[in-house]
């Protein structure tokens, strides 16, 4: 969490611990007494927190949102390269792989999520169509710049991305996938295909300098959307 007036460490135990238990037992198992247990600390200090459980799961997802964003943006600022979609999702396809709660979170797992993903749908739909503003404007800017394919408009080329995404993140499952294809040799795929089909050759390095902290900075808005729905739900 970014925010210090929502990071105590005694609320950062409390959200780690949720978040184990939600991956490991799944939303409709899960109690405010399973965690308050867990996390070694009373009941009643968890409700000083928040009004309730969906209170607390939701803030559990939407921190694993704020940090799955803020490692897309430092990504960004620090290699202008991870601008080109072929970075950009096969660098989440590697965070949801090694990340269950990511992974729950961005696929819509109802096992894990249960009731939630549907509690959920209001704040996290939101979001989500958030999200779609800031890539949309990502691929205009690098479309504009020459780095992605002329002859088909960002809204196109925005489709092409998330149906190659959808298709490596969902046939196959994770993070099992294919039994004989470890999760390298499926990033290195994902982002073989995602660039063969809708980036340039050689996209000009001069424009992703150029726009590394453009783009960088519209995900760090979406970071503040996020931490407002937090502040929201927390007291």
């Amino acid at each position: 969490m970014a925010d210090p007036d929502f990071a105590s460490p005694r609320m950062e135990r409390v959200l780690d611990t949720a978040a184990d238990l939600l991956v490991r037992w799944g939303y409709q198992r899960v109690t405010i007494d399973d965690v308050a247990r867990h996390a070694g600390i009373g009941k009643g200090t968890v409700y000083l927190h928040f009004h309730n459980k969906e209170a607390l799961f939701l803030t559990v997802l939407l921190r694993a949102q704020h940090q799955v964003v803020a490692s897309t943006a430092e990504r960004m600022a620090a290699d202008p390269e991870q601008l080109l979609p072929s970075r950009l999702v096969s660098s989440l396809y590697r965070v949801l792989s090694e990340d269950p709660l990511a992974r729950a979170l961005y696929l819509g797992d109802a096992e894990v999520l249960g009731r939630l993903a549907h509690e959920a749908a209001d704040t996290l739909g939101a979001l989500v169509g958030r999200r779609q503003e800031v890539l949309t404007e990502h691929l205009r800017l690098l479309h504009a710049a020459g780095c992605l394919r002329s002859d088909l408009r960002p809204e196109a080329l925005l489709y092409m991305l998330s149906a190659i995404g959808a298709g490596f993140f969902f046939v196959g499952g994770m993070p099992g996938g294919t039994p004989d294809l470890d999760v390298e040799t499926r990033t290195d795929l994902l982002e073989r295909a995602i660039a063969a089909t809708i980036e340039v050759p050689d996209p000009p390095a001069v424009e992703l300098e150029r726009l590394a902290p453009v783009v960088a900075e519209l995900y760090r808005s979406l970071i503040e959307d996020i931490d407002h729905e937090v502040r929201r739900r927390v007291r």
